[in-house]
């Protein structure tokens, strides 16, 4: 299955809705494959945080790419699951399933 093509969605909003916003968003755009997480920064700068809500939340999905930087942020930040879930926005049940999944020692 594919992956939707991101850069162009998103240029496309920042063109027509939010010219203003190119430049702050232009780093994320410039790479070369854009990561899960770029798509959240990419959301949080374009959109602001107010658009992320329980609903919008449950229809995320992550690859094995984005689960590991996640995990890693939590360990060079020393951050315990409840931190790190409010930092992502993410539940607490989940970071703990993955780590069980990927075997990461806190």
């Amino acid at each position: 299955m594919r992956q939707p093509y991101y850069k162009k969605i998103y240029s496309d909003i920042l063109t027509k809705k939010f010219p203003g916003k190119i430049n702050e968003c232009q780093s994320i755009l410039s790479k070369e494959e854009l990561s899960v997480l770029d798509i959240i920064q990419l959301n949080e700068r374009i959109f602001g945080c107010h658009e992320i809500s329980a609903d919008n939340q449950r229809l995320r999905s992550y690859d094995n790419q984005s689960i590991s930087k996640i995990l890693e942020y939590q360990k060079k930040y020393d951050l315990n699951n409840t931190q790190l879930s409010i930092h992502f926005k993410l539940s607490r049940n989940t970071i703990a399933r993955w780590k069980s999944k990927f075997k990461i020692d806190e």
